[in-house]
């Protein structure tokens, strides 16, 4: 059975796997050498197994509860393990409430130092990392592109606005982006860009006026499911980080200071291709939190939004190593 364990983690790539998980009200333990979360149901207790060998991220909201030999299993497979409170939000803020899921990563000091040693290269280049920056804006910009331009749901929706109102902006952005002098710009065009994109997405939907509120303070259905699914995000980016071995704390745009800045820049790459329109879509279908979360996991999966994660850090890593791929 262990042979046949170890022998199924090494076949499924980070890359590839499927699962999200986000549990409350359970307790997740070994049990006949599977990880199983427990919930109990009057005095019977029920068993769900969690394919780990498949799974990138588990989420434990609400009364949950881990052993040490289901983190040690979950840690064997790579699985990324993050605490937070109810409904996906967080539970721990630092400052001024610059809010931020827990993360546990599994603790291997052998990780591939291929990528790390051609990041490091680049981070302490200054000029070069600005230049990695605008790789990822531009990365980031053709995903919006494609994703709100070819999806059915988002076109059925006119997401895209009117007379290629969206072509139009990606192209200025872009524009803006090559000839941003430093990463004060690059964030400037960054968030002009986003405002945009949250008129168009409250247009499409019928939303009326919108707001984005800051560090987690909206109390409107569309606010808070921006909130919920931008942690999706940040998990599928602490883990393509984990993945290629580059510590979290080595960002290109989100500042050299902040604590897990790179994992808000490769989450950005996907944020307003995915969750941003799933947020607008939700709030006004009457969603819950948990269809929400739902339709966020399956768009993200069938986007193939961590692959898209770990290719474009790779390329951007080669690019300025000097080194073929």
């Amino acid at each position: 059975m262990e042979a046949i364990a170890s022998s199924s983690l090494k076949t499924i790539l980070h890359s590839k796997r499927a699962n999200i998980y986000y549990l409350e009200h359970c307790r997740v333990l070994v049990n006949g050498g599977r990880v199983e979360y427990v919930t109990d149901r009057g005095k019977r207790s029920l068993y769900w197994n969690i394919p780990i060998a498949n799974t990138t991220n588990i989420l434990l909201g609400t009364g949950t509860s881990v052993t040490q030999a289901a983190m040690r299993e979950l840690a064997r497979a790579g699985v990324l393990v993050g605490f937070c409170g109810g409904g996906g939000t967080p539970l721990f803020a630092a400052n001024e409430a610059d809010v931020e899921v827990v993360w546990f990563s599994p603790q291997s000091e052998y990780r591939p130092t291929e990528y790390l040693q051609s990041w490091v290269g680049l981070w302490f280049d200054e000029g070069e990392r600005l230049s990695a920056a605008k790789e990822f804006q531009k990365a980031r910009l053709e995903r919006l592109r494609n994703t709100w331009t070819t999806s059915r749901p988002l076109r059925e929706a006119e997401f895209e606005g009117d007379s290629g109102h969206l072509g139009l902006l990606v192209e200025t952005s872009m524009k803006a982006v090559e000839e941003a002098p430093d990463n004060v710009s690059l964030l400037t065009e960054e968030a002009r860009l986003t405002k945009e994109l949250f008129r168009i997405a409250a247009r499409a939907v019928d939303y009326g006026e919108f707001t984005r509120a800051k560090r987690g303070s909206g109390t409107d259905s569309a606010n808070r499911f921006l909130d919920h699914g931008n942690y999706l995000a940040y998990g599928l980016g602490a883990t393509a980080t984990w993945v290629l071995g580059i510590p979290h704390g080595l960002s290109v745009l989100h500042g050299k200071t902040r604590r897990g800045g790179l994992v808000f820049d490769v989450a950005d790459l996907v944020k307003d291709a995915v969750i941003l329109p799933q947020a607008f879509i939700s709030a006004m279908r009457g969603d819950g939190e948990q269809e929400f979360r739902q339709a966020c996991i399956e768009a993200l999966t069938r986007s193939e939004s961590l692959d898209f994660m770990i290719d474009t850090i790779k390329s951007v890593a080669v690019k300025f190593s000097g080194r073929e791929t």
